[in-house]
């Protein structure tokens, strides 16, 4: 079976390179499957996990937005932040999004929102990128 390599890569470090047989990210026009020689193309990644198929296992990595570049035998994910499974304190992020959803539940003029909205969206996709 084809195989391409994949990377991801953050401001701080490269949190991922391995071959992989498929990816699937959640893009801002919708989800995507990658298979080995897909056509070309750019473009920006939601808060999503993105699920990585190589030699039967599945690698899950938590992004947390960026763009998502695919070349002919490459992947290449640039992420403002990327977390492996491993890495993720799940009891953490269970706190962090009762935190975030308390104050979406305020209706108060010195809430920042939108803040808010991402920081539950982040720990969302944290519990997800471990549950799978």
């Amino acid at each position: 079976m084809s195989t391409f390599l994949v990377e991801i890569v953050t401001p701080e470090r490269k949190v991922y390179a391995e071959t992989a047989n498929m990816v699937s990210v959640k893009g801002s026009e919708g989800e995507l499957g990658i298979l080995p020689n897909h056509v070309p193309f750019v473009t920006t990644l939601r808060i999503a996990p993105v699920v990585i198929k190589r030699d039967g296992k599945q690698d899950v990595i938590a992004v947390h937005g960026g763009f998502i570049e695919v070349r002919k035998d490459k992947v290449v994910i640039l992420a403002e932040l990327a977390e492996t499974a491993s890495d993720i304190d799940v009891e953490r992020a269970r706190q962090a999004k009762e935190r975030a959803e308390q104050r979406l539940a305020q209706k108060r003029d010195d809430i920042d929102y939108r803040r808010a909205e991402l920081a539950l969206q982040r720990a969302l996709n944290r519990i997800n990128a471990k549950g799978l």
